[in-house]
């Protein structure tokens, strides 16, 4: 199937821009380097105001492989093949510019017995948002291909996957603007201005949509070369006026790849995974403020669901936003494991509770991610509104008959730095990450996990005590109140729902390789 030369943008309707491009590029295939063809469609509001959201949509990449690919994948003797690809996709306005990575996947098709093969693949896209006027311009850059084959049977070849590299061609330059949409401070009226030239400043790569950058799970080990969501990482000194969180991370021995054993954790999986589903553990203490001590919140899953990211052009630089949806599971429900804490109460008995933090309502995950070349500061705030019960308490031995319902009044409470738009009580955690390009990353971004930090107040305590006896004063007085330091130390993610997980990621069932040692 033969594809066109390059097709001009053209406004197809009143508002909507769409761009049909074909570019010559050169893709490494297992058998050397050849020449292909990539088309990019996809639609663009005509014009957009500060501050609109610039949602792409009918985005597909089709890529034309010769029939040296097919050839390659006739030697595994592959039947049919399916495909990922990852389009890089400059941005620029006013002389900043950045990188997104436009993701896609292809149904499964049979490979043909001889010619070329076109694979077209489709998938969500980062969205845009600018905080001033001035022309955006996308402009096409190199292109992933991850391929994977399958046998007549349906059984996966040896190897299991072929990844192809393409950039643009040296004819391709000039051409391989996609689209350019003006942004002014009125209403979204008007026609396209023409292309301007591509920017030659240094660009930031952004987070890719999951799972990492921060959007659909990255198909292999995120890096500091393309930041996601999150990103593992290297050690290095923060950029001015925003500076990582400075404490330990996960263990070493914790990290994918270096355990000679995986330590026992509770079972981690999502049975119903999306695109952007992610799992990971989560681990660490809770100082009692007034029992003067810490106890040690046990290993728990976390199942994570990645929103689409959004790319807002501000004055201080270029933001990659996410807001991704999370819940604890344990057996069925959301909470953490039950864990056991023990203290001296008023200083001379010995007291110990069995507990359980359970989830009461939705967790948010908002991640923001400033691109400040070559570094990439990323801060990410976790709400989590979570209830304590108590299920046993014994002091000094003798058993506390606290009932099957004690727990606080209403959810742990942390000083919100956004009331107006996160209402009600609620654990604040937060974590702070450095994205060095070319490096992994350090502190705390979503999918590598690192240290959260966070000051949380117990609330009184409420339905504490059997046949009368009401205990909740004496637990209220005991344990209930402000400045409460809590830091919890998450792992590596395990990006569930991808075809082939990351190797050192996930166990051989898709649960989080990585369980994290807690750190005070």
């Amino acid at each position: 199937m033969a594809l066109a030369p390059l097709l001009p943008a053209a406004a197809v309707a009143v508002g909507t821009l769409k761009v049909d491009t074909a570019l010559p590029y050169v893709c490494t295939l297992p058998s050397g380097p050849r020449a292909a063809t990539v088309r990019i469609t996809a639609a663009f509001p005509e014009r957009a105001a500060v501050g609109e959201e610039i949602r792409p949509t009918d985005v597909t990449t089709t890529v034309e492989l010769p029939a040296a690919a097919v050839a390659d994948l006739t030697v595994l003797e592959a039947a049919t093949v399916r495909a990922e690809t990852r389009l890089t996709v400059g941005a620029a306005q006013n002389g900043q510019q950045a990188e997104a990575v436009w993701r896609g996947t292809s149904p499964s098709l049979d490979v043909p017995a001889e010619g070329p093969l076109a694979l077209t693949t489709t998938g969500d896209v980062p969205i845009l948002t600018t905080g001033g006027p001035g022309d955006l311009s996308l402009t096409a850059g190199s292109l992933g291909v991850d391929l994977a084959p399958s046998a007549a049977d349906g059984a996966a070849t040896v190897p299991a996957s072929l990844s192809v590299t393409c950039v643009p061609a040296e004819e391709a330059e000039g051409r391989r603007v996609l689209a350019t949409v003006p942004v002014g401070p009125g209403p979204t009226t008007g026609e396209p201005s023409a292309s301007p030239t591509p920017s030659t400043a240094p660009s930031s790569a952004l987070p890719s949509s999951s799972p990492s950058s921060l959007p659909s799970p990255p198909p292999s080990r995120p890096t500091g070369r393309e930041p996601a969501s999150g990103t593992s990482g290297a050690s290095r000194s923060p950029a001015a006026g925003r500076t990582p969180d400075s404490g330990p991370q996960a263990a070493d021995d914790a990290a994918p790849g270096t355990e000679a054993a995986r330590p026992p954790a509770p079972t981690c999986r999502n049975d119903k995974p999306t695109s952007k589903s992610l799992t990971a553990y989560i681990t660490g203490y809770s100082n009692v403020r007034k029992l003067n001590g810490a106890n040690v919140i046990p290993v728990s899953c976390t199942l994570i669901e990645q929103g689409d990211p959004e790319i807002v052009f501000l004055p201080d630089g270029i933001h990659l936003l996410q807001k991704s949806d999370a819940e604890l599971s344990y057996e069925g429900r959301r909470q953490t494991p039950p864990f056991e804490a023990t203290f001296l109460t008023f200083g001379f008995a010995p007291t110990t509770a069995t507990l359980v933090l359970e989830q009461v309502g939705p967790m948010a995950v908002e991640s923001d991610i400033l691109l400040v070349f070559p570094d990439n500061i990323a801060e990410t705030y976790i709400r989590a509104p979570l209830v304590l019960r108590v299920l046993d308490v014994r002091v000094n031995g003798t058993r506390l008959d606290v009932g099957p319902s004690c727990r606080t009044a209403k959810p742990l409470s942390s000083p919100e730095p956004d009331p107006a738009k996160y209402p009600g009580d609620h654990l604040v955690l937060l974590g702070k990450g450095q994205l060095l390009n070319g490096t992994d990353a350090t502190g705390y971004v979503l999918t590598s996990g690192g240290p959260l930090t966070g000051e949380v107040t117990i609330p009184a305590f409420e339905n504490c005590g059997t046949g009368g006896e009401d205990l909740d004063r004496l637990l209220t007085a005991s344990i209930s109140g402000p400045g409460n330091h809590v830091k919890q130390i998450q792992g590596q993610t395990c990006a569930v729902g991808v075809e082939v997980p990351t190797e050192g990621q996930c166990t051989e069932d898709r649960q989080p390789y990585v369980v994290p040692k807690p750190a005070r």
